[in-house]
């Protein structure tokens, strides 16, 4: 006799991202962590990118039309919990994605300001980054840059934990509900992130770790944050586990490619797979 087994049905989650075909940012990053967490990962590409560990070495983008065309038949048919969204190349995308996210079947998505790779590649240029700022900071549930892109978003120089909330401040003037600074890149015996959530600051620290295998730790930092909170978690904890969670897969690195290795996303979730809406 066959017996009814209760199978959870999994919060969705969305990116709307770049792909990266080596695997450890982008798209394919934020599929496995919303994988690691327990969500159904859907997702649209916002461009294809070559690179490796090495570096990027250029990109085709997709038209707005493109990524309109890919999120809709997604949000006609599931119900999508959480959302975040990563490269978006061009003014154009930026304000379709904006368009998209204004419509009532999506919620206010985890904002990663991808500008630069590590390797120094621009990944936006001015005229996209004014539209980021103005059609789509001010729908973000949290925005999630690190010092340089914070910098170039604010204009600010960032040196130090004081500078890190000044920032966040200044970008939760351009109309975010709330702004996680990340300080990996600030040398320390820790590694520093500042949360400015409606002007309450909360700072997460987390050993720093020295390694070269740091590919796709904003990508897979966003997209923790975004899974955490489509189950239901408050933003606090959600960054929190998050960070937990990256800490853990950069300290337990594959050690692949010949660059900036990718991170770990095979490590266990600091998040139960049946905590959902709080319980």
């Amino acid at each position: 006799m066959s017996r009814n087994v209760e199978i959870e049905t999994p919060p969705v989650a969305l990116t709307v991202a770049g792909f990266d075909p080596s695997g450890g940012a982008g798209v394919v990053a934020d599929v496995k962590t919303f994988t690691a967490f327990g969500c159904f990962a859907v997702a649209a590409v916002t461009s294809l990118t070559f690179q490796n560990t090495t570096g990027v070495f250029g990109a085709v983008h997709q038209s707005a039309e493109a990524v309109r065309a890919q999120v809709v038949p997604i949000i006609e048919d599931f119900r999508v919990a959480g959302a975040k969204t990563g490269m978006l190349p061009t003014r154009e995308i930026i304000e379709e994605v904006a368009r998209l996210f204004r419509e009532d079947s999506l919620p206010a998505p985890v904002v990663d300001p991808v500008v630069r790779s590590t390797s120094g590649y621009d990944l936006i240029d001015d005229r996209a980054l004014d539209a980021l700022k103005k059609e789509l900071l001010p729908l973000a549930r949290v925005v999630t840059p690190n010092v340089a892109e914070a910098e170039r978003i604010t204009g600010l120089s960032i040196r130090n934990e004081a500078d890190m909330i000044e920032a966040a401040r200044a970008i939760r003037g351009l109309g975010a509900r709330a702004v996680l600074v990340k300080g990996g890149h600030l040398e320390g015996a820790t590694a520093l992130d500042v949360l400015d959530e409606g002007g309450a600051v909360k700072t997460f620290s987390a050993e720093r770790i020295e390694t070269d295998s740091t590919h796709g730790t904003g990508c897979t930092l966003a997209a923790g944050i975004a899974a955490c909170l489509a189950r239901g978690l408050t933003l606090e904890e959600s960054v929190a586990r998050a960070k937990q969670f990256v800490t853990e897969a950069i300290r337990r690195a594959p050690r692949l490619g010949k660059g900036n290795g990718p991170v770990n996303h095979a490590v266990a979730a600091p998040v139960s797979r049946t905590q959902r809406d709080g319980g």
